[in-house]
């Protein structure tokens, strides 16, 4: 099992920017599919991004696509998610996940999630 650990949360203004890392260990990094999951207070948890083993497959949610990018250094062990233009609407908990098999967009396929980090986006 893969143990993951997401930084880089906080409270930030409209318009800002912000970049999570999430770093991983235990089983090979490389063998997993990388997922950003965000759930926001009193909502279910929702898919933001992915990034298949090698980078070279990047998938988006609507609600964030042109301003997320998705992104892994395998020899870091270590994915990333660069938020820009950010707006309230994207205050949640960030989750980042491993997935081994399955469907990117379903959090229940995901083997390994980390504790999350909070990113506040004020108005």
């Amino acid at each position: 099992q893969v143990q993951l650990v997401e930084s880089g949360g906080g409270l930030v203004q409209a318009g800002d920017s912000l970049r999570l890392s999430c770093a991983a260990s235990g089983r090979t990094f490389s063998n997993y599919l990388m997922g950003w999951f965000r759930q926001a207070e009193g909502k279910e948890r929702e898919f933001v991004a992915a990034i298949n083993w090698n980078g070279g497959r990047t998938y988006y949610a609507d609600s964030v696509k042109g301003r997320f990018t998705i992104s892994r250094d395998n020899t870091k062990n270590t994915v990333y998610l660069q938020m820009n233009s950010l707006n309230p609407d994207d205050t949640a908990v960030y989750y980042c996940a491993a997935l081994s098999t399955g469907s990117y967009w379903k959090p229940n396929d995901y083997a390994a999630w980390g504790q999350g980090t909070q990113v506040t986006v004020s108005s």
